[in-house]
Formats: C-alpha cells, sequence, structure tokens
C-alpha cells in the first residue's frame, strides 16, 4: 500500500493581502516568510514523514518554474508529480488524482498548502488510522460558544457536537475517485473530500487535530506564523 500525498496550491490567496506594487496577487503559499515559501514548510512535513511515498502538487502553470527551483533547493525528493490545478480545489485534487499511478487501495492524502505547521504525529496518527480503518479526517473539537446567526442570533449550537475540519484527509483511492466522479456527475462542487466521500455511504472517522494546523488566509495569520517561527528558533 503507497501512501500519496497531494497538496493542492492552486488557490489565489487573496485574503492575504499580499499584491505588488503593480497591483498583481501572489497566491499566499508562495509569500515568503523567513526567506522561504509558504509551500516549502508545507512540503517539508510531508517530505520528512516516513509514512509519506510520494507528493503530488496541483498549481497554476505560472508557477511550476518556481515550484522546481522550490524543490530542487530544499531537496523534496518524494515530490514525484507537478500538475495542472483546476477551476475549484475539487478539480485540482481530481487532477492530481488522475495523474497518480496509485493502486486502487492506496492511501490518498488531501493536505491544504497554507497549512504549514501540520505536526509530524498528527500525520502519522491520520495516515495510521487510514491503514486501519480506511479514511481519517483531522479535525479539532469546537471550545468556543457557537451561535447560527444572520444579523441576530437564531440558535445556540451544542458544541460538544461540533468540530473545525482541518486537513490532511485520507482516503483509498478508489473511494475519493468514486465520490469525485459522483460529484462532477451530479455537478457538486463541495468544500473538502470528506464531504464528497460521506455522500457515497462512507463513514468518516475522526483524528484528532491541532490548534497549530491553522489556514492561513490572511495577513494576521502569516504575522501569527511568523511569530510561531520566532518562538520556535529560540
Amino acid at each position: 500500500m503507497k501512501v500519496i500525498a497531494i497538496i493542492p496550491a492552486g488557490g489565489k490567496g487573496l485574503r492575504a493581502g499580499n499584491a505588488d506594487k503593480k497591483g498583481i496577487a501572489t497566491p499566499k503559499q508562495y509569500l515568503r516568510v523567513n526567506n522561504k515559501e509558504l509551500i516549502a514548510y508545507t512540503l517539508e512535513t510531508f517530505q520528512k514523514n516516513k509514512l509519506i511515498n510520494e507528493i503530488i502538487i496541483a498549481a497554476e502553470p505560472t508557477y511550476f518554474d518556481l515550484l522546481v527551483k522550490i524543490i530542487n533547493k530544499y531537496r523534496f525528493r518524494k515530490v514525484k508529480l507537478i500538475v495542472e490545478g483546476g477551476q475549484t480545489r475539487q478539480h485540482s485534487v481530481y487532477n492530481a488524482l488522475l495523474s497518480s499511478d496509485a493502486n486502487e487501495n492506496d492511501l490518498i492524502v488531501v493536505h491544504d498548502a497554507a497549512r504549514v505547521l501540520l505536526p509530524d504525529e498528527v500525520l502519522s496518527n491520520a495516515i495510521k488510522t487510514a491503514k486501519e480503518k480506511g479514511n481519517a479526517l483531522v479535525c479539532i473539537k469546537a471550545k468556543d460558544t457557537l451561535i447560527k446567526a444572520t444579523k441576530y442570533v437564531e440558535e445556540y449550537l451544542n458544541r460538544d457536537e461540533v468540530y473545525y475540519v482541518q486537513t490532511p484527509q485520507i482516503f483509498k483511492y478508489k473511494d475519493l475517485l468514486k465520490a469525485m466522479n459522483k460529484a462532477f456527475k451530479e455537478n457538486f462542487i463541495g468544500t473538502d473530500e470528506s464531504m464528497l466521500v460521506q455522500k457515497i455511504g462512507k463513514k468518516i472517522n475522526l483524528v484528532e487535530g491541532s490548534v497549530f494546523n491553522f489556514k492561513i488566509t490572511t495577513p494576521e495569520d502569516i504575522e501569527l506564523f511568523a511569530r510561531l517561527l520566532t518562538i520556535q528558533s529560540n
């Protein structure tokens, strides 16, 4: 059984507020913090993890050359393919999935390029769970009071039954491919892979995530990441 990581990195990342002098935004995954691209931090985690066999990156062709430079600079030898990303995250993952040489029972590990502080133990625990039970969804239990609202409070939710979904999300190749084929046939675009796999009747196994495994989306997230790096280096 191979374990293949797919890193969708085709997003624009506009909310990160990273436009240059000409007003052209650089996707957040290619921004540099401590002189290192954000995606390099993510790839480093997968390169070092002993359970990961291969890495496939889905990205905009404009950034293929930059990715090759990053891969060579940091010797990310597990990266086997860079494929063209699609219109949505779902399309990007699908392109990577079809480009892989995975067998039906190989595990596909999908992880956001912008989740740069994924702890190795979280990744390993998720892979071990998926090997044992067929899939794994990394998430963290809600701690705050949660409400459903538009302009005013409509309902208070039971936080004991609410989780924040993270990545990685891990599924057998055959299950993820079946789920994606069904979704595209029905013109359904999900927000993540677990939503698609759940729709083919699979029970999704939860694995404890980490507050450090946050997704960099805004300038404040980038500032937080930079501060955490400073703490780690001291």
